[in-house]
């Protein structure tokens, strides 16, 4: 069956995160009428075009691609239309993609985005945490001190923040999480839309000594939620500010507050400057 192709520009399509059946009816119908596919890895994005009976050409685009590489999809974007796609998901969420956006629209190329499947806000839905207020903050670094100050970092928004974790760092940044966050609530959401899918809420402490006798297996997401008691009005806001100008400097009080409790630091600043008149 043929297919009217699309206008030239650059698509944005999410695609499935494991189960198949994900895919968005639109998506579909774009990925058949597109003129080429940026992809991160040819052979994954191979196995959902068979899927959907398709064949078009597939670019390799990743965060190796050069700028010439780049340049090259984006000129190809004035008279075709060039669907991105990650290996899962919605592409630029932890995927390449920046770049390639940032070119496209300087270069003046139409953008569309065709939103669907991302592991970030399904392991949101399904975790129990609060989900009014969320940080999305990527990967977890690596090496244990640069990992305990990106959780001392997210545990001042206010929020629910949320990673992406490999299985074999798991435990390690659970216990992490019991050293430096004890108090919150944390959920391990793994293997979503898939067979074995699994949604475990808890304490650090708890989940870190059930995945070091069960082992994960899958993509992670992990979730921390917010403090509990953190202030919200600003007559708590003002007495937390007061009480800090006791023994700090109007912009070390408005740190430690900001800290605690997610607000702007330099509100927060200009504020305890009022509260210590001037």
């Amino acid at each position: 069956m043929a297919h009217e192709p699309l206008r030239p520009g650059l698509y944005i399509v999410a695609t499935p995160i494991g189960n198949l059946g994900d895919i968005t009816l639109r998506a579909a119908e774009t990925l058949a009428r597109c003129g080429a596919v940026a992809c991160e890895d040819t052979r994954v994005t191979g196995k959902l075009m068979k899927h959907l009976g398709l064949s078009k050409p597939l670019w390799r685009y990743d965060d190796h691609a050069s700028e010439a590489d780049r340049m090259r999809i984006v000129a190809a974007m004035h008279d075709r239309a060039v669907v991105l796609v990650s290996d899962a998901g919605t592409p630029l969420v932890s995927d390449p993609g920046y770049r390639l956006v940032r070119d496209a629209r300087a270069a003046g190329v139409s953008i569309a985005a065709l939103p669907g499947a991302c592991a970030a806000i399904a392991g949101l839905t399904v975790s129990g945490l609060p989900n009014d207020r969320f940080l999305f903050a990527g990967f977890l670094p690596n090496k244990d001190k640069a990992r305990r100050e990106a959780l001392e970092r997210a545990a001042g928004v206010g929020a629910t923040a949320i990673f992406y974790e490999t299985a074999p760092r798991l435990v390690r940044s659970l216990e992490t999480i019991a050293q430096t966050l004890p108090d919150r609530e944390v959920s391990v959401a793994r293997e979503l839309t898939k067979l074995h899918e699994e949604c475990r809420t808890g304490s650090a402490a708890d989940l870190a000594a059930h995945y070091s006798a069960h082992p994960a297996k899958g993509e992670i997401v992990l979730l921390i939620g917010p403090g509990g008691d953190a202030p919200t009005d600003d007559e708590d806001i003002d007495a937390l500010l007061t009480d800090a100008l006791q023994s700090a400097k109007p912009s070390q009080a408005a740190a430690q507050v900001a800290k605690a409790t997610g607000r702007d630091r330099r509100a927060l600043y200009a504020r305890a400057l009022e509260l210590r008149g001037g």
